[in-house]
């Protein structure tokens, strides 16, 4: 999760309204893909102002400050109320959440079953299971948080989560490439961003130095200072979720 403070004009307001935080600038982009994901389609002109964004994704140490300071309980770390899983079986109403456990050989992709295992007492402390711990992951990115958590963790910090078109609009960097440095994934075999190699979901080479989440600034920022905005692991942004985007329409859209 990256959290942003409120759209504002092209030029930064003055100095950054909290530690950590860069200046994405205003302008106009192609939102979206019209040759990888389908909810990505169609691609379409978008305008979004300027404002301030983390410079990287909120880290174990961070949240861990915000729940110490609140007593804060995440949702994975909730008891489930039966009475809003009518039928269910009672021994997945537990503390869990799902994990990524690689399968050891090819597998059928289109059921994800295969490497998401429902795992009780996962949760952000112990990111593989009860079993696991955060000892020397202070600086990765926090998982296992749901929306309710980072809607939570926003407020407290006095910020709001962006929205996909203000996250995607900074992802880019302020270029108009596939990626934030350019057309190649690993330019000159240097690998950019924490991402996957090899056939998944069962064969992970780690050509990138990482098999699980990498340390904040494991890889170089984008050209507005932001690091991760690409890789490592899946950020929440405002907008509820949509098989397609809406056609486009005669001039570019615009973000609040």
């Amino acid at each position: 999760m990256n959290a942003i403070t409120e759209a504002c004009p092209v030029i930064p307001p003055g100095p950054a309204p909290a530690p950590g935080m860069v200046w994405v600038p205003a302008g106009t982009y192609r939102m979206g893909s019209d040759n990888h994901y389908p909810e990505e389609a169609p691609s379409h002109p978008v305008s979004v102002d300027g404002f301030w964004m983390d410079a990287s994704p909120v880290t174990n140490a961070q949240f861990r400050r915000f729940v110490e300071e609140t007593d804060y309980v995440t949702f994975c770390e909730q008891l489930p109320d039966p009475s809003q899983y009518p039928g269910a079986n009672p021994a997945m109403l537990v503390a869990a959440s799902v994990v990524f456990v690689a399968p050891t050989r090819p597998v059928d992709r289109r059921d994800h079953h295969q490497w998401w295992r429902f795992v009780p007492g996962a949760d952000w402390r112990h990111p593989q299971g009860r079993d696991s711990s955060l000892v020397g992951r202070d600086n990765h990115p926090v998982v296992h948080v749901a929306y309710a958590d980072v809607e939570a963790y926003a407020k407290w910090a006095g910020k709001q989560l962006p929205t996909e078109a203000e996250f995607e609009w900074a992802a880019h960097g302020g270029r108009d490439d596939i990626f934030p440095w350019g057309n190649e994934l690993a330019p000159g075999g240097r690998h950019m961003a924490n991402t996957w190699q090899g056939e998944f979901p069962w064969q992970n080479l780690a050509e990138d130095g990482h098999v699980g989440t990498s340390p904040v600034g494991a890889y170089p920022p984008d050209a507005y200072g932001l690091w991760d905005m690409i890789g490592n692991v899946w950020e929440w942004t405002s907008d509820w979720y949509r098989a397609r985007h809406d056609e486009p329409a005669a001039k570019a859209c615009c973000v609040p």
